[in-house]
Formats: C-alpha cells, sequence, structure tokens
C-alpha cells in the first residue's frame, strides 16, 4: 500500500464538501497515510477510509477512540471533530463548551480575519446587532420557503403552501418590527410551533409535542434532536471557515456560550431538518437511514454554502452600517 503525504491532498472549499460522518464502536486511526475507521467483525478487522478532504465534520459515538496522528491529520484537512453519545446526541467534549459543549477545531495561525473584523466592527453595538439578528431570522424565513416549496413534495411532505406563505409573511413583518432579541426569540419559539404544525398536517403525523432533548419518546422528537446536531456541524465548520469566535452570536448569545452555532444552524435546520424529521418517522426509518437522509439533503439543497453567504453578507453588510454612522473627522 502507497503511502499518502497530506500535500498531495487536493484541497476541497468547505461549502463544497459532501460528507458529514457520525461513527460509533469503531477506532479512527491512520493507516499507510490515510484517516481510517476500524471495526471489528469477529476476528477480523475491517478499515474504511474516511475522505477527509471532502469531510466538513466528524461525530465520534459510543465506544470510539482517535488516536493523535489521526487528530493531526483531520486539522490539516480543516475537519471539525465532535464526542457526542449514542444517535449523534447529546454532543459532548472536554474542550471549550460551544454547542451543548465544544467542537475541537483545527487549529491554524494564518486564516484570514476579514470577516472577523467585519463582525466585531458591528457586534458591540446593540442596534447593529439587532439588525444582524434580523437579517438572520429573515433569510431562515425565505430559505424555509424555498426548501418546503420545492423538492419536499415529491417525498411525500405536501405542506399547505398558502398556509406556509401567510405564515413567512407574518413573521417577516414579526420580525421587522422587534424591538429587541428577547421579541426575536419570543417570535422564534411561536414561528417554531407553527412551523411543526405545518409538518403533523402536511404528513398526518398525529399528535406532536416538542420535547426538551433527551426527553422525547417518538420518533420525530428523537429525529429532531439527532438531525439538530448535524445541523450544528453545519454551523461550526462555517464559523471557523469565516474565523467568527463561536461567543459572539447575534441572537442566542445570552443563553449559550457557543450561540453563533446556533444562530448559523437556524438558517438550515427548519428547511431541511425539520421536514426530514417527519418524514422520517413515518416511513419508519432507523437512525441510520434517517441520518442518510438529512446529509443527503443537506448536501443537495447546498446547505453550507448558503450558511457560509448569509454569515458573510451579514458581517459585510452590517459593517458598512458601523462604518456610516461613525463620526467624520
Amino acid at each position: 500500500m502507497q503511502d499518502i503525504k497530506a500535500q498531495d491532498l487536493k484541497s476541497i472549499l468547505h461549502s463544497k464538501r459532501a460528507n458529514i460522518y457520525y461513527l460509533e464502536h469503531c477506532r479512527v486511526l491512520v493507516n499507510g497515510g490515510r484517516v481510517e475507521y476500524v471495526t471489528d467483525a469477529g476476528k477480523k478487522s475491517l478499515y474504511w477510509n474516511i475522505p477527509i478532504a471532502n469531510t466538513t465534520s466528524i461525530l465520534l459515538g459510543t465506544g470510539t477512540s482517535i488516536t493523535q496522528a489521526a487528530m493531526r491529520e483531520l486539522a490539516k484537512a480543516g475537519v471539525l471533530v465532535g464526542f457526542c453519545g449514542g444517535g449523534g446526541t447529546p454532543l459532548f467534549s472536554a474542550n471549550e463548551v460551544d454547542v451543548e459543549v465544544a467542537w475541537l477545531t483545527p487549529q491554524s495561525e494564518y486564516r484570514p480575519t476579514e470577516y472577523l473584523q467585519a463582525w466585531v466592527k458591528f457586534w458591540f453595538d446593540d442596534d447593529l446587532r439587532l439588525h444582524a439578528a434580523k437579517a438572520l431570522q429573515a433569510a431562515r424565513l425565505q430559505r424555509l420557503l424555498s426548501e418546503w416549496n420545492s423538492t419536499l413534495r415529491e417525498a411525500g411532505f405536501a405542506v399547505d403552501l398558502e398556509r406556509l406563505k401567510a405564515l413567512v409573511q407574518q413573521f417577516t413583518a414579526l420580525i421587522a418590527q422587534a424591538p429587541d432579541v428577547t421579541a426575536l426569540l419570543t417570535d422564534e419559539a411561536r414561528l417554531s410551533k407553527a412551523l411543526y404544525k405545518l409538518a403533523v398536517d402536511a404528513t398526518g403525523y398525529g399528535d406532536f409535542t416538542r420535547a426538551k432533548r433527551g426527553t422525547g419518546t417518538d420518533a420525530a422528537n428523537r429525529f429532531l434532536d439527532h438531525g439538530n446536531y448535524l445541523a450544528y456541524g453545519m454551523g461550526a465548520t462555517a464559523t471557523w471557515v469565516l474565523g467568527l469566535p463561536h461567543g459572539l452570536a447575534v441572537l442566542h448569545g445570552k443563553t449559550r456560550r457557543g450561540g453563533l452555532v446556533f444562530d448559523a444552524a437556524d438558517l438550515v435546520k427548519d428547511a431541511v431538518i425539520l421536514p426530514q424529521a417527519f418524514l422520517s418517522a413515518m416511513r419508519g426509518d432507523d437512525e441510520a437511514q434517517f441520518r442518510r437522509a438529512c446529509i443527503e439533503a443537506l448536501t443537495r439543497s447546498e446547505s453550507l454554502d448558503f450558511i457560509i453567504d448569509t454569515l458573510k453578507s451579514m458581517a459585510i453588510d452590517t459593517a458598512r452600517m458601523a462604518q456610516a454612522q461613525e463620526p467624520r473627522a
């Protein structure tokens, strides 16, 4: 077997990478220059390659271990690593708290700071931070409308489009008029409740109440918990790519130390994860089938591209507003 050197790997933009991994009951190591995970089959060990140059994040679940050499190669390729419980939730790690504990992010002293500098230009101003939060929620609603009105109908998610459009119109107006972040968070909770109702009616799921993480016994609640962590992986990847610290949130920052990951994930959670959770629950999918469907949907919809582009435009546009407000000499 020929060894592969790190410098021989072709670089793929994070927004174009196709893979998110959830692994359990395996060892992650370097073998012949490749990062692989090893599973046991009786007396044999089976080795499976991880294409790290085309991977955004890896979730390590129950019964996993990883070597120092593997972490080195993953860091070189810019892959985020998170430790989590069975089924992809909850996420935990011994590192700095990020999303119910943090992602282990690759270390690099030479990443560009353009968007961080733009972000901090407005972040310390309450009014401008509120403006950015409104822009984020408005983008979330438009993404929701476009995704629920496309391929989801072919998959059996026959949502009432008139109700959906009315809901988007209603909350677009509420977001624009929100006086502060507390009002925005209240509107977000009301929106989520209304979207669950739409999803239940679209799939014929029956009675549904969103339970707190880890307390839901029905399939839709479990899938929502599981799928949201895939979205958090997207959010963590996007913020790392742009060099934005996870504590500089615009919406969830007062309740979560890694709130910016929650903010970023909100852009695609409702659009992709929520409908897939109800579709998979109605089909009787298991965790692996649901996870595969989510990853395919996130890739097909170019969700990471959308998160990165939205955060970039938020940073630049709001920083320009901050600069325009500065007193002229």
